[in-house]
């Protein structure tokens, strides 16, 4: 069973600031920010939402199929993908633009700073979803505005279920916007300043959100994530990281295992313990597609 994964592909430039922003930045001089930060260590990665998503879900075995664009400068990445042995087929190339770039500060308390330039990321909407047999699980991740609504309304004209994962998009829509989006939508995942975020705009609490889905999850980092079905909360604890490297790309690595468990049919609990083990594996690594799943195979994922 595949996974259509509706959302980025990206260049990360990714740099580590060795003090804290907190220190740096001056509350009352807000209204004439100006700072300046030494980032001695800097690296490139591939990245963005879909491809980060699409990386994790092969690694536990699953089959994704990401839908995204890229721009003149994209040939490298459809290359890895394609070594991954990861469909492209459903990742169009745009001429003339550049493919997605985000630029991504993290300081000592893995607080981060991002600038992020949509590029290609903006003719997304052009590519189609269509009901085909191989298809039975989606997912909107934050892409080209237009994208994440024209995707939306496609998966539920194609009775395909589909997590919506608003992420750093959600500021986009307006709290009609957003429910709509949510009552087209299977589940619902974000994290917990996003959650905030949704609740606020759409004057739904948690529990009224998981009323209109089959589960709401909301990602705590280090606190595991909260699980909310038919109006319930279940807390799951989170998985203590061997080492705490490098922060970007847990909350894809969490949603790549999401997607498996729900790709098997388990129920969304099982499939946030599953995340939680996936996300403090990927925090352990620099980069959000570096990490491997050594002992955490298909086989040894299954027996979960």
């Amino acid at each position: 069973m595949a996974a259509v994964i509706c959302g980025s592909l990206a260049f990360d430039t990714i740099m580590t600031f060795e003090g804290r922003f907190a220190e740096q930045i001056l509350p009352e001089q807000l209204h004439i920010l100006n700072v300046s930060f030494l980032v001695p260590a800097l690296r490139r990665d591939f990245g963005g939402c879909a491809g980060n998503i699409a990386y994790g879900l092969k690694l536990l075995g699953g089959d994704p199929l990401p839908m995204a664009t890229v721009g003149s400068d994209g040939y490298g990445y459809i290359a890895r993908m394609q070594s991954l042995g990861i469909s492209t087929e459903y990742v169009r190339e745009v001429d003339e633009t550049y493919t997605a770039q985000a630029m991504i500060m993290t300081d000592r308390d893995n607080n981060q700073i991002t600038a992020f330039h949509p590029g290609a990321m903006m003719h997304a909407h052009v590519t189609r979803i269509d009901a085909r047999p191989d298809v039975k699980l989606g997912i909107i991740s934050p892409d080209g505005r237009e994208a994440m609504v024209v995707h939306a309304a496609q998966f539920a004209a194609a009775n395909i279920p589909f997590v919506f994962d608003p992420g750093q998009g959600l500021p986009m829509f307006d709290g009609r916007e957003l429910a709509a989006f949510i009552d087209q939508a299977t589940w619902v995942t974000v994290n917990d300043y996003e959650g905030k975020m949704l609740c606020e705009r759409t004057g739904w609490s948690p529990a009224q959100i998981s009323q209109r889905v089959e589960g709401l999850v909301v990602t705590l980092g280090h606190d595991g994530c909260e699980v909310w079905i038919r109006g319930e909360k279940t807390v799951v604890p989170a998985v203590k990281a061997h080492e705490v490297v490098d922060p970007t790309g847990c909350g894809d690595a969490w949603r790549s295992a999401l997607l498996y468990g729900l790709e098997q049919g388990w129920p969304l609990e099982r499939c946030a313990v599953l995340g939680n083990r996936v996300g403090a594996i990927k925090i352990a690594s620099r980069g959000p597609q570096n990490y491997t799943l050594d002992g955490l195979g298909p086989a040894a994922v299954a027996r979960q």
